[in-house]
């Protein structure tokens, strides 16, 4: 009910969704640019008119017996988290015990600017061995343009130029991290996969 009252709220609004609507069971929906609070519920609209459930991650700490079902019902999937085991090890193996499941990640990590992103999402979708669905808010064209899915193979710097080339072919503005790579070209390195807690 909550999608069909947003789908006819943003369509009234003009807006559309553009690119491939996915058919693979697991996926990393990675968002970009991250800039407002208007993302979330975007995002509702989002799943409800491609057909695909697309979640969150949360600690597995709020997943408690009493307000458990408060966080599944907008779409959270706990995640668990023990000294032995950082972020990565933690979404694969979320990803691991699930046959579908689709999650979203705003790699930028705020919506302030920002002159780097995060990159555990690459080494998440990795070591899951599932995709990554590339998800852009033209904000000026009121478009949201999904990209087809991307499997990366570990060559980090090959991998992530059509990422870059993805989210460099919507609108401006830009935040600083991919101003930067319009300048220059440069993909800057990765975060190693054991820094990401």
């Amino acid at each position: 009910m909550l999608g069909a009252i947003l789908t006819w709220i943003y369509h009234r609004l003009g807006w559309k969704i553009v690119g491939p609507h996915p058919t693979v069971p697991k996926a990393l929906w990675v968002v970009a640019p991250h800039s407002t609070n208007w993302d979330f519920p975007i995002g509702l609209w989002i799943r409800h008119e491609v057909g695909s459930y697309v979640g969150f991650l949360a600690k597995s700490s709020l997943f408690t017996w009493y307000g458990g079902w408060f966080f599944r019902a907008l779409g959270g999937t706990p995640v668990y988290r023990d000294k032995a085991n950082n972020l990565v090890d933690a979404v694969a193996d979320t990803f691991n015990r699930h046959k579908v499941l689709h999650i979203c990640i705003t790699p930028e990590g705020t919506r302030s600017d920002v002159s780097k992103l995060k990159t555990g999402f690459y080494y998440m979708a990795q070591k899951a061995n599932v995709p990554m669905i590339l998800v852009g808010f033209d904000w000026t064209r009121k478009t949201i343009v999904l990209s087809k899915p991307l499997y990366v193979t570990g060559d980090y710097q090959r991998d992530m130029l059509p990422f870059y080339e993805f989210f460099a072919s919507l609108a401006e503005p830009h935040k600083t991290w991919l101003r930067n790579w319009e300048k220059t070209g440069e993909i800057p390195n990765p975060v190693s996969v054991s820094a990401v807690k």
